[in-house]
């Protein structure tokens, strides 16, 4: 049996005065994190807080979110320093970044070594336009750590192509870093989370970020949560492990990957299989039949 153990960091964030009181925090969760801990993630914009080190930040607007690139080399460093020091992958949540004349929401997975991939948010959402933020276009699975895995930023999850091209590529733990500002968005985020488990028979992992900073950031919302597909492998509602509500605090769990690849066989639900079984079908019916996307 291949077990993993998962802690996902719900982060609570609050105003700080320079980016060693973001470290502060960072390592007020992480102690909390067992040492035989494989996969460790944070939340999308987990730099956010960064913005109240600047003069006068209360007075910004949504554009000024683009000043969270000044932390970037610091904050890949802290992250790969802490993977290697602790040797356990880190998804170090997101953070937004400069490419050129580009912004970008990027997800760093730090290995334990030190070294680090990225992911390019694929679809943002809405609001995030206000930022100058462009979409990645690359969709790719890792195999670091114990388990192939693949990132869905947030919005990505509400985005059922997304998890159905990680999992049909081989990823079978999704880890999805989100911040919602709302409780709409968050139960958003959590139902498309627990419907790509179930429909992609994969570990989904969701770590939102939450608190209620005052300007120029907007309030966090959020449960993180471990999720596997409602199965008899499983609990009920599927839920491995989940968190307080709006609490600064780490839940973790263990999951077994054997246990997907038998549920996708002997299931009482065997949905990654059966989504492809009738593909010749679905080729029938827009959009698909003049789509470029395989399925």
């Amino acid at each position: 049996m291949t077990k993993i153990k998962i802690s996902a960091c719900q982060f609570k964030v609050e105003p700080i005065n320079d980016f060693d009181g973001f470290k502060k925090q960072v390592f007020s969760l992480i102690k909390d994190v067992p040492e035989d801990t494989d996969y460790v993630l944070f939340p999308e914009l987990l730099t956010v807080g960064l913005l109240t080190t600047f003069p006068n930040s209360e007075k910004f607007r949504e554009t000024d979110m683009c000043k969270l690139d000044e932390f970037t080399q610091s904050y890949k460093g802290f992250f790969s320093d802490l993977a290697k020091k602790r040797s356990q992958v880190i998804i170090a949540g997101s953070h937004l970044e400069r490419r050129g004349e580009d912004y970008y929401n990027i997800a760093y997975i730090f290995n334990s070594d030190g070294r680090f991939v990225e992911h390019k948010k694929t679809h943002i959402f809405p609001a995030e336009a206000n930022w100058h933020t462009k979409e990645g276009n690359d969709l790719k699975v890792y195999q670091i750590g114990p388990a192939k895995i693949g990132i869905a930023i947030c919005y990505e999850i509400e985005i059922p192509e997304v998890s159905h091209i990680l999992s049909g590529n081989g990823a079978e733990i999704i880890f999805c870093p989100s911040y919602t500002f709302t409780e709409y968005g968050f139960w958003r985020v959590r139902h498309c989370a627990q419907a790509r488990a179930i429909e992609n028979q994969v570990y989904v992992v969701h770590c939102p970020m939450v608190g209620e900073p005052g300007a120029p950031i907007k309030n966090g919302f959020g449960r993180a949560s471990i999720l596997s597909p409602c199965d008899t492998a499983w609990s009920e509602n599927g839920v491995v492990a989940e968190a307080n509500l709006n609490e600064h605090m780490v839940i973790t769990g263990e999951v077994d990957l054997d246990e997907l690849y038998e549920n996708r066989q002997n299931g009482a639900a065997t949905t990654f299989y059966d989504r492809r079984r009738r593909k010749d079908m679905y080729s029938k019916f827009a959009p698909f039949h003049s789509s470029k996307v395989k399925i």
